[in-house]
């Protein structure tokens, strides 16, 4: 059974697309988890529409938080507690699943706990920024090189259910897409699949994660602006909190 966990927020503009680039994929018994963040459009209504029995909607309680992804975090983290399938996969709300995503994913997980596959970035209206993320980006797995620049994008993972006793609850004030990726890659099998498997759309609502390479391609990208300060802290309690779950599996704290 698979559970594609997606945090939604405003996402009206989107989100038919990628739904039905997702459930054409899978099974009748498979699950599409949605956890809401109190979207003020016609989000929900629009999935409400879909009138598919596999899509289950959860409303979060959004809290204050300190960074602007500790929101999306905290999202997923909800769809996450309420999956059921042994394969979970992670989406956002506004990509679309290329036709094979499903099939080629499990088929690498077969000999992997995570599998975090490439993607082709598009603009808003899907035109072609890059055809290949890790290309533009040289994506590798390891704790240093993911500390200091991160390559992991949780819209296009999927791991086995066994990881989430690993990587849930989600620290505090850290991303989840890095977190998921390197405790991972500390206590499982973690591959990268070269195969492009979303179409990975990047526009101004979604800039905190853009890097200055997609500015540089798409002039119509507006630049990141975060801080050094907020450069230094959100990396600051990723090892803090890394660190204390190293201390945890070595001493049973």
């Amino acid at each position: 059974m698979i559970s594609v966990c997606i945090a939604t927020y405003n996402g009206e503009k989107y989100i038919r697309q990628q739904l039905d680039s997702i459930l054409i994929q899978l099974a009748d018994d498979d699950e599409i988890i949605i956890s809401d963040d109190g979207s003020l459009d016609n989000t929900i209504s629009v999935i409400h529409s879909f009138n598919d029995t596999r899509i289950k909607i959860y409303h979060h309680k959004k809290e204050k938080q300190k960074f602007s992804f500790v929101y999306v975090a905290k999202n997923f983290e909800n769809a996450l507690n309420k999956a059921n399938g042994e394969y979970i996969f992670l989406a956002d709300q506004d990509d679309i699943w290329l036709p094979t995503k499903v099939e080629n994913m499990i088929s690498a997980l077969k000999n992997a706990d995570l599998v975090m596959s490439d993607c082709k970035i598009v603009d808003d209206s899907l035109e072609l920024i890059s055809s290949s993320k890790f290309t533009l980006e040289n994506v590798r797995i390891g704790f240093y090189r993911n500390i200091y620049k991160s390559g992991y994008l949780g819209c296009c993972m999927a791991f086995r259910r066994k990881i989430l006793k690993y990587i849930l609850p989600i620290p505090a004030n850290v991303p989840h897409d890095l977190w998921i990726g390197l405790i991972t890659s500390d206590i499982g099998i973690f591959k990268l699949l070269h195969t492009p498997a979303i179409l990975y759309r990047r526009h101004d609502n979604n800039v905190s994660a853009t890097s200055s390479l997609l500015v540089e391609k798409n002039n119509n990208l507006p630049k990141n602006n975060n801080s050094i300060l907020f450069k230094f802290l959100y990396r600051f309690y990723v090892i803090k909190a890394y660190c204390h779950m190293k201390m945890i599996n070595k001493f049973g704290l």
